[in-house]
């Protein structure tokens, strides 16, 4: 696929006042011991390539540094606030560089040691000792800086020893390849709009803006002669696929089982010969008409597109397409759901949908089951019926508004209950400020009617990807 899957290019520097070094002895080298700390973790999140221009401690070595990043094309700087520093020093760097600047306000530990320092007869050493701890000092300075600058900067604050402080790094990290990815996103889309659904209608020249994103329109006549040209071969292995990745229902006939199978095996073709990495689609087709007949039978081959990282928006949900990439590419799923129904004796909200699904998020076995008419579609087929495993969740939606494009999320958690078997994906949830209020807020908010589910609280990595995107990022709480 052509999701960019290159090591992302992290820039890192630390920062002092050269002023200090011939004043307290070791006091450099203590701090260089830190900034190595700091790198090695860094480098530690796997798929990085880290460009460590080493101590900036005045505008000369400013200048170099920031020539030296910006030949790096780095994604994201680090700075380590080693001890005070000028602002003077700093600009400069942060000046030259397109992309945001991480002030890492982290001292060696969670406090000075009072007494050691204090017993100290020797004021000088006493000083050095605490410039060591005095990262705070520098940060209010440069942020201010940053601030009239125009700067694009945050903060991790914390301590080497500090394991929040190492998951923000992390986190940090993690929404850097985020966004890199996105940006080698090719997204297809086949067919049309379901005809009616404002919602859904979207800018594509806006998403495109936004995350990077190709737009690749493909054409339904090309997926019918790839069906067309499926072999006996082809079918039978992915036949063999749906029976070993699905709980396939025995009251699915032979014919919709191959009428799926071959279908998705064109899907696949499809998929490869556009390099695509995510894909939204609609269509309907005359009646009894050879589009008809595909379009009724790709939510198998679309589920298991989804589950191998080509997430799959039905009704044209172009938005909802990137808002399942965006979870598939945090390893958390990204299932393709709308609200289904409100149980107020239990506090929860139902959602889900006819498919396509992530296998990888499901409460055991996905059902491959038939349908006899798919509700508000033409024609019938089969379908997906699961139910999201219980545990922390994340819904999460790509949004237009009067402000631009904008990151829409919520965390809650998949409960056990009563769920409708309608041949459909659906979960139930609760919500920490209560169904009728997430509800409420969700709306208001401005959404499309569909969003992506996935596994774990993800919210602080989805506001950091907004930061690095530049766009919005409103939290149902």
């Amino acid at each position: 696929m052509a999701t960019d899957t290159r090591p992302v290019r992290i820039g890192f520097l630390c920062t002092g006042l050269n002023t200090y070094w011939g004043q307290f002895e070791g006091l450099l080298d203590h701090l260089l011991s830190y900034s190595g700390t700091i790198v090695s973790h860094i480098k530690a999140q796997g798929d990085v390539s880290v460009r460590d221009v080493g101590m900036v401690d005045c505008p000369e070595k400013a200048v170099e540094a920031a020539a030296a990043l910006k030949d790096a094309g780095v994604d994201l700087v680090f700075l380590y606030v080693a001890t005070y520093s000028l602002s003077s020093t700093i600009l400069p760097v942060a000046r030259e560089l397109s992309c945001p600047v991480i002030l890492l306000n982290l001292q060696p530990g969670p406090a000075i040691d009072y007494s050691a320092i204090n017993s100290l007869s020797d004021r000088g050493k006493m000083t050095g000792l605490w410039l060591e701890n005095c990262q705070a000092c520098a940060i209010p300075e440069i942020a201010s800086v940053f601030n009239r600058s125009g700067i694009k900067y945050d903060i991790v604050t914390g301590h080497l020893k500090d394991e929040s402080a190492w998951k923000e790094i992390a986190s940090w990290v993690e929404a850097v390849k985020v966004c890199r990815q996105m940006r080698g996103n090719r997204l297809g889309l086949l067919g049309h709009y379901y005809c009616g659904m404002l919602d859904v209608y979207t800018d594509l020249m806006k998403v495109s803006s936004v995350f990077g994103t190709h737009v690749e329109i493909v054409e339904m006549d090309e997926l019918a002669a790839l069906r067309r040209s499926a072999t006996e071969e082809e079918i039978g292995d992915k036949l063999d696929e749906f029976r070993n990745q699905f709980k396939v229902s025995e009251s699915c006939s032979e014919y919709e089982l191959r009428r799926a199978a071959t279908t998705s095996v064109a899907l696949d073709k499809l998929v490869k010969a556009h390099d695509l990495c995510s894909v939204a689609y609609y269509y309907e087709g005359y009646p009894g008409g050879e589009h008809e007949n595909i379009i009724t039978s790709v939510i198998a081959g679309n589920t298991l597109l989804t589950s191998k990282g080509v997430p799959v928006a039905g009704e044209y949900e172009v938005k909802n397409a990137l808002a399942m990439k965006i979870m598939s590419l945090l390893g958390a799923g990204g299932s393709f759901s709308e609200f289904y129904a409100m149980d107020f004796n239990d506090d929860v909200i139902l959602l889900g949908h006819d498919g396509p699904a992530h296998p990888l998020i499901a409460d055991g076995k996905v059902e491959l089951v038939p349908l006899p008419v798919y509700h508000g579609k033409p024609g019938k087929g089969l379908s997906i019926q699961m139910t999201v495993r219980p545990g922390n969740v994340t819904l999460l939606s790509v949004c237009e508004g009067p402000e631009g494009v904008f990151l829409l999320a919520a965390e809650g958690e998949s409960v056990t209950g009563d769920v409708l078997n309608i041949g459909n994906t659906n979960s139930r949830y609760r919500f920490p400020c209560g169904m009728r209020s997430f509800f409420e807020q969700w709306c208001k908010a401005g959404p499309s009617h569909h969003c992506a589910v996935g596994v774990g609280h993800q919210v602080e990595i989805i506001r950091r990807i907004a930061f690095l995107l530049g766009i919005g990022v409103k939290v149902v709480k």
